[in-house]
């Protein structure tokens, strides 16, 4: 008698699988595990949704195809270091403890490693607005994926022919641009600040309505789809025979696969297993702004400030700041102030005093190559990795969630997992 593939559920026994984590990454690789027929359990020490998946801008950028790690990083990281509002901050009292990261994150920068990076970051990208419809229909919720173009802006008239440069770039990946200025720019935001010399707008992009509310949805889904939740913290998760046993404070629970989607959280769990990676914490800042009648149409990124804007149902938010500062420091109070400071700069109308605003800051999960970790454990097949998307996470989430599931359920996929290897370091 032929016995069945250990590996092919049925709906007499389900296979049982843990997602640890339930950040977007995590919230949608349960889904697409229910999708596959599992009977999944999501754990996390918070509430779904409430970490980094929280704070980002809702804008899904797919056109951010190169890695962080390049060479214009390593020529421009020093001035955006030293300026008081720049991009770029690396805590004196967490220096020390980074400097292994930071000799991966210069090593990752050759062109021929950065080359890879682009080549896997552009597979993950060209796929993630499709993936996002797939998973969004599935719950009768794609009102909250919006096609809302995007404005990459310069305020510096001789840095158009940059702009040019960067559409004919975007151009060899199939991306469409427009380079507008003057009227057009004007008639595409009319609140923005009136000495901004030129924009490339991508028609294309797309946006999600509210992050936060999107991350509460996909909960309710797996919910009602039968899925289990339990608000502990995970202290391990390890291969016991042919299943992980996960254990939180209060019990030892035991499932067939475990899929880590933990993000900045995970490395010690890691570390359980006999993995050790280069994951930091990169800290992220961003301001929600009650604006009331001041208006954008668009997301809004910054060239030369290095910031994001966005129009969310909750209110404006404004996204910057890449701080590798651990998971321990408490918030730098001058971040809000840069924040504050960039985004009056391109719409004056902020400068108002009685504006409500709200500050945030949260820990983005970050590897030397700008790559994430979408694997198996090399020893253990049935303990999966799914993190590290870096300041990707809500662009790549549905694709991460339909990859890492493929591997659990031996589904080949058209996007190749080797670049994405837990043991590529």
């Amino acid at each position: 008698m032929q016995l069945p593939d250990a590996n092919i559920t049925t709906a007499a026994s389900p296979k049982t699988v843990a997602v640890v984590g339930a950040g977007i990454v995590g919230l949608c690789t349960a889904l697409e595990a229910q999708r596959n027929g599992y009977r999944v359990t999501l754990l996390d020490r918070g509430e779904p949704g409430l970490g980094a998946s929280f704070g980002n801008a809702g804008y899904l950028a797919t056109e951010l195809m190169d890695p962080l790690s390049n060479l214009k990083t390593l020529r421009s990281a020093l001035p955006m270091w030293l300026n008081p509002h720049g991009p770029l901050s690396l805590p004196m009292s967490h220096l020390h403890r980074i400097i292994p990261w930071l000799l991966r994150f210069i090593c990752a920068a050759s062109p021929e490693s950065a080359a890879k990076s682009r080549h896997a970051l552009q597979q993950l990208n060209t796929e993630s607005i499709s993936a996002w419809k797939r998973c969004l229909t599935d719950i009768g919720a794609r009102e909250q994926l919006v096609q809302s173009g995007y404005l990459l802006v310069w305020e510096t008239p001789s840095k158009l022919a940059d702009a040019k440069q960067h559409a004919s770039y975007m151009a060899q990946f199939g991306i469409k641009t427009e380079l507008v200025q003057g009227e057009r720019l004007a008639q595409l935001e009319p609140e923005m600040a009136d000495n901004l010399s030129h924009a490339l707008f991508f028609p294309d992009a797309c946006r999600v309505r509210e992050p936060y509310q999107l991350c509460k949805l996909l909960f309710a889904a797996f919910m009602s789809r039968g899925g289990t939740f339990i608000q502990q913290e995970v202290q391990a998760a390890l291969p016991q025979n042919k299943g992980v046993s996960v254990q939180t404070p209060e019990e030892i629970h035991q499932f067939d696969h475990a899929i880590i989607c933990t993000g900045a959280w995970g490395k010690q769990l890691l570390k359980g297993v006999g993995l050790d990676v280069p994951l930091e914490a990169e800290r992220g800042y961003h301001l929600t702004i009650d604006a009331g009648n001041i208006r954008l149409n668009h997301p809004i990124g910054s060239a030369e400030r290095r910031f994001v804007m966005s129009p969310l149902d909750s209110g404006l938010r404004v996204v910057g700041m890449t701080e590798l500062g651990g998971l321990n420091l408490k918030p730098v109070k001058r971040r809000y102030a840069s924040l504050r400071h960039h985004s009056r700069k391109l719409l004056p109308r902020l400068s108002d005093p009685t504006l409500p605003v709200s500050e945030w800051m949260g820990h983005r999960p970050t590897l030397p190559d700008s790559l994430p970790v979408i694997d198996r454990h090399p020893d253990h097949p049935q303990l999966l990795f799914a993190f590290g998307n870096q300041h990707l996470g809500l662009t790549q989430a549905a694709i991460s969630a339909e990859l890492v599931v493929g591997l659990m359920t031996g589904n080949n996929t058209e996007i190749s997992c080797e670049p994405f290897r837990v043991d590529r370091f």
